[in-house]
């Protein structure tokens, strides 16, 4: 699924010129000596005559006045001292146009479906500018995603940004895939997928699985894979966003972007920076964290003409969520959904933490004040019985008063009935996915916690849909 040159455009190779030449090649690292009288801006895109193709290179640092350094977008094996680089005259661009959806992608446009390339209508460029601030709609309401534990108690926000925090093997990608899903199906938008320094299995997994579901007509997935350069890696982020501008900028499109994984792209970018030569920073990342993160991150936003709403999967390293990376992408986010080892060890999935997972959007004034309230209450129940998982453990539930071994009865059935098969994993499973519409959330936990379903097993509640029937069941009987 990698190729190890591309070619330009004939527009693109008209304009180049001579710009110098290849001085040094460390790594990716090319220097440059400069023969004109200017220097190539930076992140400018260069181009060096290769057998076969072109290699592309992004300038990043400007040694002197006749110096620089850029990053190979391409593997180096041809490359060496007196070598012509020439200019494109413009920044890394990415062709668009409304034949990109259904295709899979690599960071330059180019497919790698094995299909024939499509047919572009522009081409945009990687590294832009943010929506001027005057345009930019902030979100009012929430995006429902018919999973049951996340409409509840850590709704989306409509053209906002949310972060799925957890360590490996929790359930990252499964949800992301669901997302898709259900934009898809319930909103009949459009997906972005951004696959940030991803498995070849994990890539071919998702591309193979969405195709089978039907999701992948209405989707552009685009990878920038682990075994590519780091300049590759570190710009699959920001060539997916300039797709999800243009089908939000010119199509009026409702975008889901969804990021996998980010943590992987603040890598990149902290491999590029000690190639480069800079002095790490905070526990050896880059100096540029923050202002990396956030031309990332601002650039994701909705304007009148269109909606573009982000989930994002962040890795955890050793699940500590004060980690210098998370905690600088923390602060860019509407939403929170934290992933707990601990849930998934239970056998509740998906593995969300109830009581750590939070949004800005779950306010009485947004929500409205039933599902606040009931949101309250369900996480009053399960912080309850997190108090007093000790007790019972050491001394059984016969220690507890007769209100708490209530309270805990109840919130053990919650915490069952927040579990959801999902279509993404049907096959394997073998339980077929279900969607819940937020309505019967709420019916459904305002039942337990009136304690008109305290008839039923806990093992009745697991993996269920609505509990609808098993309601009516009860009133009628």
């Amino acid at each position: 699924m990698t190729g190890e040159t591309t070619s330009l455009s004939p527009e693109a190779t008209q304009k180049a010129e001579t710009l110098g030449t290849i001085v040094g090649v460390s790594g990716p690292v090319v220097e440059i000596a400069c023969s004109g009288p200017h220097l190539p801006a930076l992140h400018e895109a260069l181009t060096v005559s290769l057998d076969g193709g072109q290699c592309l290179l992004e300038v990043y640092h400007h040694i002197d006045e006749k110096h620089v350094r850029a990053v190979a977008l391409h593997a180096t094996a041809g490359l060496k001292r007196g070598m012509a680089v020439h200019s494109t005259g413009g920044p890394l661009q990415v062709p668009v146009g409304p034949d990109c959806l259904g295709r899979v992608l690599d960071v330059f446009g180019q497919p790698l479906d094995g299909g024939a390339p499509f047919t572009a209508e522009e081409t945009r460029p990687v590294v832009a500018r943010p929506a001027p601030l005057a345009d930019v709609k902030g979100p009012d309401s929430i995006l429902r995603t018919g999973i049951k534990v996340i409409d509840l108690l850590c709704p989306f926000a409509r053209g906002g940004k949310t972060g799925l925090f957890g360590g490996a093997g929790v359930g990252k990608t499964v949800l992301i895939m669901e997302f898709m899903n259900a934009v898809a199906a319930l909103h009949k938008g459009v997906s972005v997928f951004a696959g940030v320094g991803e498995r070849i299995r994990e890539a071919h997994e998702l591309w193979r699985e969405m195709e089978g579901s039907g999701v992948l007509k209405n989707a552009t997935l685009l990878y920038g894979q682990m075994d590519e350069s780091p300049g590759v890696r570190f710009r699959a982020g920001p060539a997916a966003l300039a797709y999800a501008e243009y089908l939000r900028d010119t199509l009026n499109k409702e975008v889901l972007v969804l990021m996998d994984n980010v943590f992987r792209y603040v890598q990149a970018g902290s491999e590029i920076s000690g190639l480069l030569g800079r002095m790490p920073a905070t526990v050896g990342y880059q100096p540029t964290l923050l202002s990396e993160v956030a031309e990332l991150e601002e650039r994701i936003a909705s304007t009148e003409t269109g909606t573009i709403t982000s989930v994002q999967a962040i890795y955890v390293p050793a699940d500590d969520m004060t980690d210098p990376a998370v905690s600088a992408i923390l602060s860019h986010l509407d939403a929170l959904v934290i992933l707990s080892r601990d849930q998934a060890g239970r056998g509740i999935y998906p593995a969300v933490d109830p009581l750590l997972s939070q949004s800005t959007m779950l306010e009485k004034h947004i929500v409205g004040e039933r599902h606040y309230d009931i949101a309250r209450k369900v996480r009053e129940h399960l912080a309850r019985y997190d108090e007093l998982e000790d007790i019972i453990a050491m001394l059984g539930m016969e220690a507890l008063s007769p209100e708490d071994r209530k309270i805990v009865e109840r919130a053990r059935r919650l915490q069952r009935y927040l579990s959801q098969p999902f279509f993404s994993v049907a096959g394997h499973s073998g339980i077929d996915g279900v969607s819940v519409d937020l309505e019967d959330t709420l019916d459904d936990c305002e039942a337990f916690l009136g304690g008109e379903l305290d008839h039923l097993a806990e093992e009745d509640c697991y993996m269920k849909g609505s509990l609808k029937q098993e309601r009516e069941g009860g009133q009628q009987a």
